[in-house]
C-alpha cells in the first residue's frame, strides 16, 4: 500500500488551491446539509459516522453554514473535526443569517430541515451580522477558526452585500482571521460579479454547473479563469435527480419536473450502456471546466459517503460523453473531463 493511502482511500494532503490564496481543498468535498437533517432526520451517531467516512475516504474540505439545520450542521461536523489534525483539513461555512433564539416549539421542517426549531434565521449582510455570524459559527463548531467564509444566499440583498457584507469580509481576511473569502449561491449571475468587481478568492455554485444544465458556462466560468480564481461546485445531482431519477426524485429542493425527470432518465441509458452510473457522471462532470477546484458531496449516511468516493473514482470514457452529445443531451462546446482516467481526492 502507497504512503499516505489507506484501505478506504487516499488520504493524502489536498493540492488543488483557492484561486491564489493558497488554501488546499481536496477535489471532492464534503456537503453538510444534510447530516443536520436536510430533507428527514440524521441521528446523531449516524452524522458522526458519516463525517468519519469521509475523513477516511480521503476527503479533506468540508463546508457547512448556519442555515443548515439552524447550527445543527456546524455543531456535527465541528464535534468530529476537533479530534483531527486542524491543519489536516479545510472548512468553509458562511455568513449572512444570524441565528436568533426562538421559544414555541415546533419544527424546521418548512425551511427544508427535520430539526427543532430552536432558532430563528435573520438576514444580516451588515459589517456587524458578518462578523458576528462568524464568531456565532465558531462557538457551535468548536473551533478557533475557519479556513474560506462564503456569503450565503444575497439574491435580495446585493447592494448590502457588496456595499458593507464583502468589505467586512476583506478586513477579515486582512487581519488574518480567515484565508479565502468568497460567494455562495443557486445562482450564476451575481457569482460573476463577485469575481469581477471584488478580489473573492472562490465562489461556491450550487446547482448551475452540472450534466443537466450549465448556465454557469455562460459568464461565471469563463469569469473565474479570467481572474485566476476557484469554483466549488455544490448541487452536483440537482438535489438528487441526477443520483437516483426517479418519479419521487428532487430538483432545486422540489419535486422534478416531468421534462427534466425525462432527460435524466435518458442520461442514464447512455451512461449505463457505457458501464458508467449516472452519479458517477454527475460527480466527474464539472471537472471538464479548469477553474472548477472542487465538487461537494452532500451525504446523510457513511454509505453514501463511500459510494460517493467509488462513484467518484470510475474511469468514464471519452465516448461516453460523446454519446452523451449525439443525443443531443449535452450541448456541443461543453467541456468534458478527460477520457478514461480515475479521479483523484487530492
Amino acid at each position: 500500500m502507497a504512503a499516505g493511502e489507506n484501505e478506504a482511500g487516499p488520504a493524502t494532503a489536498p493540492v488543488r488551491t483557492l484561486g491564489r490564496s493558497g488554501v488546499p481543498v481536496t477535489a471532492l468535498g464534503f456537503g453538510a446539509a444534510a447530516i443536520a437533517g436536510l430533507f428527514g432526520d440524521v441521528g446523531e451517531d449516524e452524522a458522526t459516522a458519516t463525517v468519519e467516512a469521509a475523513w477516511s475516504a480521503g476527503i479533506r474540505y468540508f463546508d457547512t453554514a448556519p442555515h443548515y439545520g439552524v447550527g445543527l450542521s456546524e455543531r456535527r461536523l465541528g464535534a468530529v473535526l476537533r479530534a483531527k489534525p486542524r491543519d489536516g483539513f479545510t472548512l468553509s461555512t458562511k455568513v449572512g443569517r444570524v441565528l436568533v433564539p426562538r421559544e414555541g416549539g415546533g419544527d424546521d421542517r418548512a425551511n427544508g430541515f427535520a430539526v427543532p426549531a430552536t432558532h430563528m434565521r435573520r438576514w444580516d449582510f451588515s459589517a456587524d451580522g458578518v462578523r458576528r455570524s462568524l464568531e456565532d459559527s465558531l462557538t457551535r463548531l468548536g473551533l478557533d477558526r475557519v479556513d474560506l467564509v462564503l456569503l450565503h444566499d444575497p439574491d435580495d440583498h446585493e447592494e448590502q452585500a457588496f456595499r458593507e457584507a464583502y468589505p467586512a469580509l476583506e478586513e477579515l481576511r486582512s487581519q488574518g482571521v480567515v484565508r479565502a473569502i468568497g460567494a455562495g449561491m443557486n445562482q450564476s449571475r451575481m457569482l460573476a460579479r463577485f469575481l469581477t468587481d471584488t478580489d473573492v478568492d472562490a465562489v461556491l455554485c450550487a446547482g448551475r454547473y452540472t450534466l443537466l444544465e450549465q448556465g454557469a458556462l455562460d459568464a461565471l466560468l469563463p469569469a473565474a479563469a479570467a481572474a485566476g480564481k476557484s469554483v466549488i461546485i455544490g448541487g452536483v445531482f440537482n438535489s438528487g435527480l441526477l443520483a437516483d431519477p426517479t418519479p419521487e426524485a428532487k430538483y432545486d429542493y422540489t419535486r422534478a419536473p416531468e421534462e427534466l425527470l425525462s432527460r435524466a432518465l435518458r442520461m442514464r441509458e447512455v451512461t449505463e450502456a457505457h458501464g458508467v452510473p449516472l452519479r458517477a457522471a454527475a460527480l466527474r462532470f464539472p471537472f471538464g471546466y479548469p477553474a472548477v477546484a472542487s465538487v461537494l458531496v452532500g451525504a446523510r449516511s457513511a454509505d453514501q459517503v463511500r459510494d460517493a468516493a467509488a462513484q467518484y473514482r470510475r474511469p468514464v470514457p471519452g465516448a461516453m460523453w460523446e454519446a452523451l452529445r449525439e443525443r443531443g443531451l449535452l450541448p456541443d462546446g461543453v467541456p468534458v473531463p478527460d477520457a478514461g482516467t480515475e479521479g483523484s481526492l487530492s
